[in-house]
């Protein structure tokens, strides 16, 4: 290796005097061939040391709409009266580690994008699979063909494309399970734009038979929309590995497929309130313009779970198209999460805004609640409110408080406090299907606006007053604050 660079280095000294360039010129050539030198002598090699696998420098970029919470360690519980004297939120200190988490609830105009990610992803896979019954391809350019697989043209295909297809794919139950779609054209919703008559019949099993219409107007069979999705249950597998020890374990068992409907149940604002005029809010309220901004509701813990899947899939498919490192997962905050991140900073404070009162020194509501017995209104708002209404907490989180309580991924217990971690704490068990809700909403009182209030739903119930917000981990450590 020596002499190499000596011979090379003899034949541009030589060039070098056949050619004489100006100092300047010189001065340029010398550092860049001292470079050169120096990234060929040593650049590949480890010299026997141990340097590690090195990888692209990691740059934390903030999810949009989020913000990044700070770890810490704070007092979690009831440190104030139990005015409900439920004895479920016995204070302790505990430590969470840095997470981002979305400023506001997830909004009707987001989950809305949800909803229509799912209803053209269903409608292409019935729309790629007619194609391929006609046996029709990208060729059939005014017509259905369009929409077909993506691997239908096998001359297009890679090696490792044609290896997947002939060694899974053909050999699936399902002649159609992993085949990709073609996401290059837009599924075409408006009955004058419909190419061919196989167009016609896949869009028409998507929409309600006509003697289900009313007032002439065609609408989406919802229960149609349906998300597939799998996971890894790691808790399971963890214990199953506790007790073999030191033995591997088969991991299928603890892949679990998921099957859900994700459109949001509208009737909740007919169903929560008996001997009440809600139809507009039951018409409206998910579809309409006017409500884009207004949180979400009518969604289960299961739905929302569903899109937390979701919104991390939808995301990590750009991050592959532009070949960036993949995010990590989505999902719904720990009520340990919830609460630390509610109480913004403040460690004794009763509200997110960190004061024991309701009022500011206007007399105007901090929160939008239910006030004083039968009065909804006193707060200026009758239902809920937009998502950015009233101030932020000192993290910059919006209606920690009111507005609609909010799932976490915690499974109740009542005596949970007294048996849960430290660090990190949270009480996941899959067969409780009773799920921990915390924040309050616009139709409760003010002792569940306490950001140390804790209630429970059942997982696959949805209300009018429960939304949710997401969180994501942080990788790697920030600075941790003690609060």
């Amino acid at each position: 290796m020596r002499n190499d660079h000596i011979v090379k280095k003899y034949l541009v000294l030589h060039l070098l005097k056949k050619h004489p360039l100006s100092p300047i010129v010189m001065k340029k050539f010398f550092a860049i061939f001292l470079v050169l030198f120096t990234v060929f002598s040593c650049g590949k090699k480890n010299r026997g040391e141990l340097i590690g696998v090195k990888q692209k420098k990691w740059f934390p970029e903030k999810p949009y709409g989020m913000t990044l919470i700070e770890g810490g360690a704070f007092i979690m519980g009831k440190s104030d009266e139990d005015a409900a004297r439920l004895n479920n939120a016995a204070a302790r200190t505990v430590t969470v580690p840095s997470f981002y988490m979305d400023e506001t609830e997830i909004t009707n105009g987001e989950y809305r994008q949800f909803v229509y990610w799912v209803k053209d992803s269903v409608t292409m896979a019935l729309l790629a699979r007619k194609a391929d019954e006609l046996e029709l391809g990208e060729e059939n350019k005014d017509g259905i063909g369009e929409f077909s697989f993506k691997d239908a043209d096998t001359s297009k295909l890679s090696e490792f494309q044609k290896y997947m297809r002939s060694n899974y794919y053909d050999l699936s139950e399902d002649m159609y399970a992993g085949r990709p779609l073609n996401w290059d054209n837009d599924v075409y919703w408006e009955t004058g734009d419909y190419p061919d008559q196989a167009y016609s019949e896949v869009l028409d099993s998507m929409y309600l038979p006509p003697d289900l219409w009313y007032n002439g107007e065609m609408k989406i069979d919802v229960t149609k929309l349906v998300y597939k999705y799998t996971w890894f249950d790691a808790e399971a597998a963890a214990a199953e590995s506790k007790r073999t020890r030191n033995k591997f374990i088969d991991r299928k068992p603890y892949i679990k497929q998921e099957e859900i409907q994700i459109y949001p149940d509208t009737t909740v604002w007919i169903k929560d309130f008996i001997y009440s005029y809600n139809e507009p809010m039951h018409n409206e309220y998910f579809s309409h313009p006017a409500f884009q901004d207004y949180p979400v509701v009518g969604i289960s813990w299961s739905q929302a779970i569903a899109f937390c899947n979701w919104r991390t899939h939808f995301k990590n498919s750009y991050q592959k198209s532009k070949g960036k490192p993949l995010v990590n997962n989505f999902r719904l905050p720990s009520e340990a999460e919830w609460e630390y991140a509610a109480r913004g900073g403040i460690p004794s404070g009763t509200y997110p805004w960190g004061g024991p009162y309701l009022l500011n020194d206007r007399a105007c509501f901090l929160a939008n609640f239910k006030p004083l017995r039968g009065d909804y209104a006193a707060d200026q708002a009758v239902y809920t409110v937009e998502a950015k209404s009233y101030l932020p907490n000192d993290f910059n989180l919006f209606n920690m408080a009111g507005n609609v309580a909010e799932w976490t991924s915690s499974s109740y217990d009542s005596g949970a406090y007294e048996y849960v971690a430290s660090l990190n704490p949270n009480m996941s068990i899959k067969t409780e299907s009773r799920k921990v809700v915390r924040g309050g909403s616009w139709k409760d009182v003010a002792y569940f606006l306490r950001v140390s209030s804790r209630d429970y739903e059942y997982s696959d119930t949805s209300r009018s007053y429960i939304g949710f917000r997401t969180v994501q981990d942080y990788l790697g450590t920030s600075k941790v604050k003690i609060k």
